[in-house]
């Protein structure tokens, strides 16, 4: 998603550039200069990993090299597997397998499970939908990333349908602070889940690819049952909270009704 968003927005960029030469060809092609302005990266930053062998060269037209999407897609891969704590010598040797098939690879292992679409909330908005809100909740609500300061009394919400289950929450009389320490507690469960999924795949799916002869043949093949299962994991997930939050509900009220009946025995 973040490759897609960053051509879109890259290409804008390089697209008024190019609107600005009017005997520039008004097509997606970008100099080294554009490409560098249009990725974040300087000019010998590009020149380097052309060296490298990282990046494929450009197309010559007139003494002038072209670049275009694929290497706007390849600079940006690169920059995000450098963050991932890949050095370029690994990173050149996995690229050197195939770029089409590690990027459909690295997208289907990294790529956000039903990522929710981020908003932009200010103090003063978060003030009227919880109230006055302490500093220590405001710090909780932090941590657990439920709000990130962006600067000038702003915040964003990576998740919307988190945030509006907690104002839920506090508008039914449920004290906020309890609310998070239950999102906290719910947090910590789900990591415990989700590294058993990330077990299976690794068990189930990478281990034999590792060690199969025919490894660059089978990253398709790996990529799509990755893809596929993912939801698969969110469904599980879900049937078996429901599942064990009915039976939950039915013995804890069962034991509050219990304890009812019998304060009204003891009434009469």
């Amino acid at each position: 998603m973040r490759l897609r968003q960053s051509w879109v927005s890259s290409g804008a960029v390089a697209q008024s550039r190019l609107r600005a030469v009017p005997d520039e060809p008004r097509d997606d092609r970008l100099t080294v200069e554009q490409l560098a302005q249009a990725t974040g990266m300087t000019v010998r930053n590009i020149r380097n990993h052309q060296s490298r062998g990282l990046l494929p060269p450009p197309d010559v037209v007139a003494r002038t090299g072209y670049y275009g999407p694929a290497h706007v897609e390849r600079l940006n891969l690169i920059r995000e597997m450098q963050a991932d704590g890949f050095n370029l010598e690994a990173i050149r040797r996995l690229l050197a397998g195939g770029d089409d098939r590690l990027v459909r690879f690295r997208r289907a292992v990294t790529a956000p499970f039903e990522a929710e679409a981020p908003e932009i909330i200010t103090q003063e908005e978060l003030v009227e939908r919880f109230g006055p809100v302490d500093a220590r909740n405001l710090e909780k609500a932090e941590r657990l990333e439920l709000l990130v300061p962006v600067g000038e009394g702003r915040y964003e919400v990576p998740s919307p349908t988190l945030l509006h289950a907690a104002e839920e929450a506090v508008e039914r009389g449920i004290d906020l602070g309890a609310a998070l320490e239950t999102v906290a507690r719910v947090q910590r469960s789900m990591g415990s889940a989700s590294r058993a999924f990330v077990r299976l795949f690794l068990e189930e799916l990478w281990k034999p690819l590792r060690a199969a002869p025919d490894l660059e043949e089978r990253w398709p093949e790996v990529a799509e049952s990755i893809e596929k299962l993912r939801p698969v994991a969110s469904e599980t997930v879900l049937a078996l909270f429901k599942q064990t939050m009915s039976a939950e509900i039915e013995a804890a009220f069962g034991r509050e009704l219990e304890k009812l009946s019998r304060g009204k025995g003891k009434g009469r």
